[in-house]
């Protein structure tokens, strides 16, 4: 998918919204743990209640590969049901990959080519060689890990190298490398203050934004700082959706969680007409 068709559906569905699959047979309803896939069975229902509100499918791939084969089978299944579908669902492996360049190869063909995902998330510790084989593959998006939510961010990503924050340093360093153009960039909603300053950098890129409901983050906030013409935001929402019941009817559930958002998400889109 290239990043137009992605834009055309944003306006399409009034929603910039991405629902994170981060599934786990210890908090779906426990009815589909009698069913012989129970993994699919939870990701089919919720893909049939909410596609029409979000514009992409997030599975955290961490979340498959701890069951082993039979959660990879399922990952593999819930990629091929959106893909034949939804296509005009925009994917992303939330995989958090990235090694030596011969290996990044590899995980860019397995998900790339094998599981026919849109997009990967990529860290980007180990630079350039390791973040360019994921940019090689034609009309395939690389999500950078840029800004994260979580408590340890602050390790690492907001210390001062040579007077500025390291991350703004991987930001800019990123639109150096090849194929930068197919480059998209996580930051975590629980940082919305800093996307102004993310936004003179990256002013055209997407940006993969978790954190929105569970977590705590502000839309309103992340579209204050973040959104541009094109839009130019994923805010993905995960556990805040899928798990919001566990009884019979959590698609359905799910399915008004989601509206929520989706609504809330045609207010701001309003305001830029």
């Amino acid at each position: 998918m290239i990043t137009s068709q992605l834009v055309e559906q944003i306006h399409l569905k009034q929603s910039f919204l991405c629902i994170g699959l981060d599934t786990d047979l210890e908090k779906m309803p426990q009815h589909l743990l009698d069913d012989k896939d129970p993994i699919f069975a939870f990701n089919k229902a919720i893909i049939d209640a909410t596609h029409h509100l979000c514009v992409a499918y997030k599975p955290n791939i961490a979340f498959y590969e701890a069951y082993g084969i039979a959660g990879w089978k399922a990952l593999e299944k819930t990629i091929a049901y959106l893909n034949e579908n939804h296509p005009e669902i925009f994917t992303i492996a939330d995989a958090k990959r990235g090694d030596i360049g011969n290996t990044s190869t590899r995980y860019a063909k397995a998900f790339f080519e094998d599981l026919q995902f849109d997009s990967i998330t990529v860290a980007p510790y180990m630079g350039k060689d390791s973040v360019e084989p994921f940019l090689a593959f034609k009309n395939k998006h690389t999500i950078l890990l840029a800004l994260t939510s979580n408590e340890g961010a602050y390790d690492f990503q907001t210390k001062l190298i040579d007077g500025q924050e390291l991350y703004k340093t991987v930001l800019e360093t990123s639109k150096t490398y090849k194929n930068s153009e197919n480059l998209m960039y996580v930051v975590g909603a629980t940082k919305a203050e800093y996307l102004r300053e993310i936004r003179k950098i990256v002013p055209d890129s997407f940006l993969l934004v978790p954190g929105v409901g569970a977590q705590g983050g502000s839309l309103e906030e992340v579209c204050k700082y973040g959104i541009n013409k094109n839009i130019g935001l994923l805010i993905n929402s995960s556990r805040g959706i899928i798990y919001a019941s566990k009884e019979n009817d959590f698609a359905k559930v799910a399915a008004s969680k989601a509206a929520d958002l989706q609504y809330q998400m045609a207010l701001e889109l309003t305001k830029m007409k």
